[in-house]
């Protein structure tokens, strides 16, 4: 403590004015209220949150079968894709608004966007 200089003290609370603003930006966010499904990076399904929903999307792979999106309340996720590596059903439920799977082998993408969520495009 004594080899501490007076940037050093700055550095230090620097650090964690950030972290602790990262971390309430983050929880600060409000829920989820809409599953956007994507193909192509043209929205081909919307899908509310509040109720529980199954959808098949035909996409690049169509010929190995469907990319099958389930939805229930406040969650959605990636349930069968045709894709080699299934990375997009393994990333499991999506709860938080913003957050992406996306299925590349089959050009489809599952967002989560929410009232202060900002609109973003996913290309492939």
């Amino acid at each position: 403590m004594t080899r501490l200089r007076p940037g050093d003290w700055l550095m230090i609370a620097a650090g964690l004015a950030a972290t602790v603003a990262t971390t309430a930006a983050q929880w600060g966010r409000t829920a989820p209220t809409l599953a956007q499904v994507r193909l192509d990076g043209r929205i081909v399904a919307e899908i509310p949150l509040n109720g529980t929903h199954r959808v098949a999307i035909a996409g690049a792979l169509a010929a190995q079968g469907e990319t099958v999106i389930e939805v229930e309340p406040g969650r959605a996720r990636v349930a069968a894709d045709p894709g080699p590596r299934q990375y997009c059903v393994h990333q499991g439920w999506l709860t938080r608004a913003g957050a992406v799977a996306v299925c590349a082998p089959s050009h489809i993408s599952l967002q989560l966007a929410g009232p202060d969520s900002a609109q973003d495009t996913v290309a492939f």
